[in-house]
């Protein structure tokens, strides 16, 4: 499983976001990446409102105020 967290510097809900899927890897190991969105513009455009975002084997799961409910559903498989 590879996961990819969108988010940008001083982001509190991206912390939590991040925090979060600590907790999961602890229990299940996948593939992790944080990608900064202002890092290109085409992020930015994309995914700017949306931040935190989190990407699960190319698919958006879960954005904004992300919760351990919104996750789980993948980590219990």
């Amino acid at each position: 499983m590879k996961i990819i967290l969108y988010s940008k510097k001083g982001c509190h809900l991206c912390d939590i976001a991040k925090d979060l899927l600590m907790v999961f890897q602890k229990k299940i190991k996948y593939e992790f990446e944080e990608k900064d969105i202002y890092e290109e513009d085409f992020l930015v455009e994309k995914y700017g409102l949306m931040i935190p975002v989190v990407e699960i084997n190319g698919d958006v799961v879960a954005y904004g105020k992300v919760t351990k409910d919104d996750l789980m559903p993948f980590f219990s498989r």
